[in-house]
C-alpha cells in the first residue's frame, strides 16, 4: 500500500497532539465524511464514550471522527474537544437546526509513567484532542506520538501503530491503535515479536519468529506481576477501517474478528486489566461482493493488518524522558 497506514483509505486523515512534560495526548481519526460505524469491547476494565449508540440496534448510523486518549477517565474529555471542532465544521447528526456532532472514544491508562499529570482544575485532553482533529493528515507519526506517547506494555515502550492491505477485489482495510497492554508483544526477553508470521517488508524489523519456544518464552509477563513490579498501566485501543460499503452490523462484525489481530500479537490479552476496544468504520465506496464470505475475507485481513499495526506501534516507539521509564524496542535490540 502506498503508504502503509489507516489513510491509505480514501477519505481518513488522522491527527495527534500530545505534552511531552504530561507524557500524554491524544490521537483522532477524522473522516471526510459521515461514515458508518460500530465498536466491540473485550478487555475487562474499558473506558469508552458513545459506544453504546454504535450498537447495531441503535439509531445513529453516522460518525464525524473516532477519538482516542491518554489519561484513563479523565481523557474521556477529549472527545468534548473534537465535538467542538466538528461543530464549527457544521458536522453531526441533524435534528432541525440543531447539529449534535457524535464523536466515539476510548481511553487507556498512563497516568502513572512519569508525566506531571498536576494539570489543575480540568485535564488537557479536550484541548489536546482539539489540535489534534484540526491538524488531521494522510501524513502521521508512528511510536510515541498523540495517544502513543505514554503507552507502555510489560516489558517494553508502548506506541501507536498503523498498517494497511488490500482484499483481493481491491478493497483496502487499514489499522489504527494505540498499544498500552498489560501483556508483551514481542516473545520472551527477545526481539522477535508476536505478529511476526504477519510482517510485510520488514515493516517490524524482519526478525521472524524465534526457533523455538521456550517455558520462559510461554510465561506470562504482565504489568504488576512477578516479572514487573511497575504500575497496572493497561489497554489497546484501536480503529479499524475500510473503503466497503457495508451495513451497521457488518461494521460490527469487523470489528468482533479485528479483535483477532490483537490476540496474534499481543500476549496475554483481553485480560481482566485491559480495557481493549476496537472501533469499526466503513466509508462506503466500494461495494461488498458477497455478504458472507465478502465480509470474511474482509475481517480475516483486518486481524491480520491489526496484528502488524499493534507491531508497528512498538518498533516505531521511543522511550519517555523520566527516571525508570522502560526501554524502547530499538533501545533493547537495536
Amino acid at each position: 500500500m502506498a503508504r502503509n497506514l489507516i489513510t491509505d483509505i480514501p477519505g481518513v486523515r488522522v491527527g495527534h497532539a500530545d505534552d511531552a512534560k504530561l507524557g500524554s495526548g491524544a490521537t483522532v481519526v477524522v473522516f471526510d465524511k459521515a461514515v458508518v460505524a460500530s465498536a466491540d469491547v473485550r478487555g475487562g476494565g474499558p473506558g469508552t464514550r458513545e459506544t453504546a449508540l454504535l450498537d447495531p440496534a441503535q439509531t445513529i448510523e453516522g460518525i464525524d471522527a473516532i477519538v482516542l486518549s491518554g489519561g484513563s477517565a479523565f481523557g474521556l474529555d477529549a472527545a468534548s474537544g473534537v465535538q467542538a471542532y466538528m461543530r464549527e465544521q457544521g458536522r453531526g447528526f441533524r435534528i432541525r437546526d440543531a447539529v449534535v456532532p457524535i464523536i466515539p472514544g476510548a481511553i487507556m491508562f498512563d497516568l502513572l509513567n512519569g508525566g506531571d499529570k498536576n494539570w489543575g482544575r480540568y485535564p488537557p485532553y479536550r484541548e489536546l484532542a482539539y489540535q489534534a482533529a484540526a491538524g488531521a493528515s494522510v501524513e502521521f507519526a508512528l511510536g510515541s506520538a498523540g495517544a502513543g506517547l505514554g503507552a507502555t506494555t510489560a516489558t517494553l515502550k508502548g506506541g501507536v501503530g498503523s498498517a494497511s492491505a488490500q482484499t483481493r477485489g481491491g478493497i483496502t482495510v487499514g489499522a489504527l491503535v494505540v498499544v498500552n497492554a498489560v501483556g508483551t508483544v514481542v516473545v520472551g526477553d527477545g526481539p522477535h515479536f508476536w505478529a511476526a508470521p504477519f510482517e510485510q517488508n520488514g515493516e517490524f524489523g524482519g526478525r521472524g519468529l524465534p526457533a523455538r519456544f521456550t517455558d520462559s518464552d510461554l510465561a506470562i509477563r504482565a504489568k504488576g506481576g512477578p516479572q514487573n513490579s511497575g504500575p497496572n498501566q493497561n489497554t489497546t485501543i484501536a480503529v479499524i477501517a475500510t473503503d466497503a460499503a457495508l451495513t451497521k452490523a457488518q461494521c460490527n462484525r469487523l470489528a468482533v474478528m479485528a479483535h483477532d489481530g490483537y490476540a496474534r500479537a499481543i500476549y496475554p490479552v483481553h485480560t481482566p486489566l485491559d480495557g481493549d476496544v476496537i472501533f469499526s468504520a466503513a466509508t462506503g465506496t466500494i461495494p461488498l461482493p458477497d455478504p458472507y464470505y465478502g465480509l470474511a475475507e474482509l475481517g480475516m485481513i483486518a486481524g491480520n493488518v491489526m496484528a502488524r499495526a499493534i507491531a508497528r506501534g512498538i518498533y516505531e516507539a521511543t522511550a519517555l524522558p523520566f527516571p525508570g521509564a522502560l526501554p524502547s524496542w530499538k533501545d533493547r535490540h537495536g
